[in-house]
């Protein structure tokens, strides 16, 4: 089988910096590129072949054509591709996130849980993530801390270094700081 190469699609959100143009050679006019989405077949963006036979066709499309023959055969329970690799250029702090396990996104009507690997590239000296709780507490506590906006005192703050890696599996507080270069796989 002939090794596929992506072009990524490329994602401009507000806390997105240019260093994965700059210094990482991600092409874009964007002025913000938050992230690159290596490998995707995502609804909202998918990767575009850039090479052999499937030249032009997206990573999507490529998928679909190919069937399950071409996913693995630990992604064959899946009904669509569960993988995404991505670039993160988190320039401004991101949003504090819980992500669905499997049993719970298939509740709800999506198709799959998230858990994510992360992976530092580079960071600031003083960067850090959130990754947890600090202590125990119960629901009623951590609801009253969201409603009074004091709900980071209670979470683990985590500083960074280059090399450092994490898995947020499904179910985990978590939200990205400022400052930070991640290499992504996601669910």
């Amino acid at each position: 089988m002939e090794i596929l190469k992506l072009d990524p699609a490329i994602k401009d959100y507000l806390w997105g910096g240019r260093k994965l143009v700059e210094k990482f050679n991600k092409v874009s006019d964007l002025d913000k590129v938050a992230e690159t989405w290596e490998m995707s077949n995502h609804k909202d963006g998918s990767s575009i072949v850039i090479n052999g036979e499937y030249k032009g066709l997206s990573f999507s499309d490529y998928l679909e054509k190919k069937g399950k023959a071409v996913w693995g055969r630990n992604c064959e329970k899946y009904d669509n591709f569960p993988i995404m690799i991505k670039f993160i250029d988190a320039k401004q702090k991101l949003s504090i996130q819980v992500h669905p396990d499997d049993a719970y996104a298939k509740a709800a009507g999506m198709d799959n849980g998230k858990t994510e690997l992360w992976y530092i590239v580079e960071c600031d000296d003083d960067a850090f993530i959130y990754f947890g709780v600090n202590r125990d507490m119960t629901k009623e506590e951590f609801k009253r801390r969201i409603e009074e906006n004091t709900v980071l005192e209670v979470l683990n703050k985590v500083p960074v270094h280059k090399g450092d890696y994490f898995l947020v599996e499904a179910g985990t507080i978590h939200a990205i700081g400022a400052g930070i270069i991640i290499y992504e796989i996601q669910q």
